[in-house]
């Protein structure tokens, strides 16, 4: 069984806020507003250890820049982790709320993997409260589509029960385990720093509920191309892409010769992590697309 006691440090230098959302969820985001400028909004991907932790690196870059938010989506971090439907538009909506509701005025937003598709939702949500959107290693793009949810119910289900759960659970939450899939993400070794605060985080009350819902594959939007990046219509879009473990591409780029306001770089090599691996030319490039 999880240990689910450990302590929960902040995961970025930054004071911590929360709110409730329309929907009874309580939010936590982290807050720099020392700066003037427009403001950025980071979110983390999904996974089973899942926190604004995996964008530290831009905060602390961009911190006392310009105002800076991190989110922690339902389910991870210091939010809400109740048993509850977890589904993409929970997490869409959670976004969007923040967009309106705190941040107040157009924002940056950059997110990570699984996170890209969120991040969309909110924009198609709130349009008004999104000036770009940095996609990085964005999902949705691969070879194969997400099967429809029709499909994926025995899995879901066989997830759904306490005992193989639990057990399934704290497999991918063993430190051997987050050990492995980090390193997977990175060229180089991962930072010591970040295999203890995803091992934290992945060991909190609650903590494996949205991991699951994650793993059932439910939180995927099938035909991500048309139902999310389609209708994006104008907005200026950056993709950061190069290799990921989990994400494959076949797809992006026959996307991008008919969309123009898109653009893409692959900041090469990364798996997945350029902020981490290649802090100052990601900065570069995000100041110039901002630019």
């Amino acid at each position: 069984m999880t240990k689910e006691n450990i302590p929960l440090p902040e995961a970025v230098p930054a004071q911590r806020e929360e709110f409730v959302s329309a929907g009874g969820v309580r939010l936590a985001y982290y807050a720099d507003r020392l700066a003037q400028g427009r403001p950025l909004l980071l979110i983390h991907s999904i996974n089973a250890a899942a926190s604004s932790y995996e964008v530290r690196p831009l905060f602390d870059a961009y911190g006392g820049r310009r105002p800076v938010y991190s989110l922690d989506l339902p389910g991870f971090g210091h939010s809400d982790r109740s048993p509850r439907d977890y589904t993409p538009e929970l997490y869409g909506h959670a976004i969007a709320e923040l967009l309106r509701s705190v941040i107040g005025e157009p924002a940056d937003v950059l997110a990570l993997s699984l996170g890209c598709e969120f991040a969309v939702r909110a924009a198609l949500l709130a349009p008004d409260h999104v000036a770009s959107l940095v996609l990085v290693s964005p999902t949705g793009f691969g070879a194969k589509p997400v099967p429809p949810p029709s499909k994926l119910g025995v899995f879901a289900r066989l997830l759904s029960l306490p005992s193989l759960s639990q057990g399934l659970y704290d497999l991918v939450a063993s430190r051997r385990s987050i050990t492995y899939f980090l390193g997977l993400c990175c060229v180089g070794d991962p930072p010591e720093a970040m295999i203890d605060y995803a091992y934290a985080t992945s060991h909190q009350p609650g903590a494996r509920y949205a991991p699951l819902t994650f793993l059932s594959m439910r939180l995927f939007t099938p035909d991500a191309i048309a139902q999310l990046y389609e209708r994006l219509a104008d907005l200026p879009v950056l993709v950061i892409a190069d290799q990921d473990p989990f994400v494959g591409f076949e797809r992006l780029e026959p996307f991008l010769m008919t969309h123009p306001s898109w653009s893409r770089v692959r900041l090469a090599p990364h798996r997945g992590l350029p902020h981490w691996e290649q802090i100052e030319n990601t900065l570069l490039t995000l100041d110039q697309f901002w630019a």
